[in-house]
């Protein structure tokens, strides 16, 4: 089985942004090829902040945001618990993360993604066997 890869809110985001059209298309293939291999992952939290930021940030339309969610959720969708949010704790204490890239990073580690792809950690970063890639260099 190929390794599986967390999305990160930000990749999801750039699938609605017409002012970064490159973004977008690196954003619109990742998750089609992830979709398509069977490898994506996402958590609630992504979901979540997606639909915050491309409907405030970006404007787009609450129906459309919610179609897209639908759409995104045909990944695995890891749901948070309080095991992550644990998890999450102690990875800003090990590693001086905000909360929230913690809680992604556990939510990813949990279910053995090998890859997190986000624009706004720093590339190449290891941790605990997770590889942080910008997809967007």
């Amino acid at each position: 089985m190929p390794d599986r890869s967390f999305l990160d809110t930000n990749v999801l985001v750039y699938t609605d942004d017409g002012d970064a059209d490159e973004k977008k298309a690196a954003a619109l293939d990742l998750f089609a090829r992830l979709r398509r291999e069977r490898t994506g992952v996402v958590s609630t939290q992504v979901l979540q902040e997606y639909v915050v930021a491309s409907t405030r940030k970006l404007g787009v339309a609450s129906d459309t945001a919610r179609r897209k969610v639908q759409l995104f959720s045909r990944l695995e969708v890891v749901v948070i618990d309080t095991k992550q949010i644990v998890g999450a704790i102690d990875l800003t204490r090990l590693h001086k993360l905000s909360f929230w890239d913690a809680l992604i990073i556990r939510s990813a580690l949990d279910v053995n993604c090998r890859v997190l792809y986000s624009e706004d950690l720093q590339p190449d970063r290891r941790i605990d066997g997770l590889r942080i890639v910008n997809p967007f260099t």
